[in-house]
């Protein structure tokens, strides 16, 4: 290529790179005019306040601001940032890289759906800004920056775009005191779990059981024990409190799998709605020190910890620690005597916990052995779970023959039971005799069910 060519070469890069930097220059500034127009100062002194949550708090951070903006009004309408890379730039490098390299430009808000309930969600902002004023009359700018796990970005993000920090974290401070005004979380039934992404925690809402007491079988004054505990307590918490006698308590519901400790806990979440509960179990037991902290900020609460033996065995078994065991305590220990929450904790192996936490007064003071249940409570069982269908056979042969037997091996007898039925009269209303009882009742007990009478945690008729 001669000379010529090469100047003729540099001359058209020039030109190319000149009408892209006016065409880039041209939307950034439109960008950067609508953050410095609102606020009145150049982009370097724009000062920015940010506070950063969970992920789960995307909602409450979203009404948050717009609790905020009913108060302040909005002078300037939600806009957003259009551009590669969003992903990995905080809000001021996005607004700082437009003004200096036209990468990011004015666009759109983006849009997230978050939930707010068992069967709800709502609409929040995933990147986007405000104009409103502070207090005083200042000009500002709210941000909400959704997380992005995928991306690295493992919280939600509020900032605050001010001439001064004194008046952007006055409007951070009002905002975070409106999301606890109309905090979403309180009154609900949450459980953590763990996303997909490097394993970030999850918070997803439950439906709240609504069971009877005649669902609930027990010895006699078992469940009115229970009931006391919790329920109790928190229907007569401030005068409690005004005795001097703490709140917090903490509940050991055991004895052998299948005899009703989890239907028990349902019942007790029913018996108090208006009470948080927040439920840990399996590999999620890590998040226990994040359910005690939310359970202190949502009171009255319970956390439900089910089958606390997997991280609390006795350490005299060995000289394995239990990192997650400290954490329980830690937990338990942090929250003040007189805050309303209650420990709920459930164990099939309670000889197995560590004495540190079954014993000590403050961390369980109430253990309450839930037992196979006896002739009257096999009965009862056979009967409560037969409502829904005609039950004709006689009953006492059964209750005779089926001592160990659990909860949820009654609930299995009978649903075997109303298949049989169904087979030999498909069209007929579900009707159970002692034909059908006693052919279901010898399947399970068959020497090659030995297994399913093990995983439904009964040992009858063996």
């Amino acid at each position: 290529m001669g000379s010529t060519e090469r100047d003729l070469a540099a001359d058209i890069a020039r030109i190319v790179r000149a009408a892209a930097d006016e065409v880039s220059d041209g939307r950034s500034s439109e960008l950067i005019q609508r953050v410095t127009g609102h606020l009145g100062v150049p982009l370097p002194e724009v000062v920015v306040v940010t506070r950063a949550w969970p992920m789960w708090e995307h909602a409450n951070i979203q009404r948050g601001v717009d609790a905020y903006l009913a108060e302040h009004g909005t002078l300037v309408d939600w806009f957003g940032i259009a551009g590669g890379q969003r992903s990995h730039e905080d809000l001021i490098g996005m607004l700082v890289t437009a003004r200096m390299r036209g990468l990011f430009e004015l666009g759109s808000v983006d849009f997230t759906t978050t939930a707010v309930g068992p069967h709800e969600a709502t609409e929040a902002v995933q990147l986007g800004l405000v104009g409103t004023s502070a207090p005083g009359g200042e000009p500002v700018l709210l941000a909400i920056r959704g997380a992005n796990p995928q991306w690295g970005q493992e919280q939600c993000r509020l900032e605050v775009l001010a001439t001064s920090r004194v008046t952007a974290t006055e409007v951070r401070d009002r905002v975070e005191r409106l999301m606890a005004e109309h905090d979403l979380l309180r009154g609900q039934v949450l459980a953590f779990g763990t996303s997909e992404h490097r394993g970030n925690e999850l918070l997803t809402f439950l439906p709240r059981p609504t069971l009877t007491g005649e669902e609930v079988v027990l010895p006699d004054g078992v469940l009115a024990a229970i009931e006391r505990h919790t329920v109790g307590i928190a229907r007569h918490g401030e005068r409690l409190l005004a005795a001097g006698q703490h709140l917090k308590r903490g509940l050991l519901l055991h004895g052998p799998p299948g005899t009703g400790k989890t239907h028990t806990v349902r019942y007790l979440m029913g018996r108090l709605p208006g009470t948080t509960v927040i439920i840990l179990t399996g590999t999620a037991m890590r998040f226990v020190a994040k359910a005690a902290e939310l359970a202190r900020r949502l009171q009255p609460s319970v956390v439900v910890l089910e089958d606390v033996d997997l991280i609390a065995q006795d350490r005299s078994h060995g000289p394995q620690v239990q990192p997650l065991l400290f954490s329980l305590l830690d937990a338990m220990d942090g929250v003040g005597g007189d805050a309303d929450v209650t420990f709920l904790l459930t164990t099939n192996r309670a000889g197995e916990l560590e004495k540190a936490l079954a014993d000590r007064p403050g961390r369980v003071d109430l253990a309450v052995e839930i037992p196979l249940p006896d002739a009257p409570g096999r009965e009862a069982l056979l009967r409560l779970y037969a409502r829904g269908l005609t039950l004709t056979a006689d009953l006492a042969p059964v209750v005779e023959a089926t001592a160990g037997m659990t909860a949820s091996f009654a609930k299995e007898l009978l649903r075997r039971a109303s298949l049989l039925a169904l087979g030999e009269r498909p069209d007929e209303d579900v009707v159970v005799g002692d034909a059908e009882l006693a052919a279901a009742l010898a399947e399970m007990q068959d020497a090659r069910s030995a297994l399913t009478r093990s995983l439904l945690g009964s040992s009858a008729a063996q």
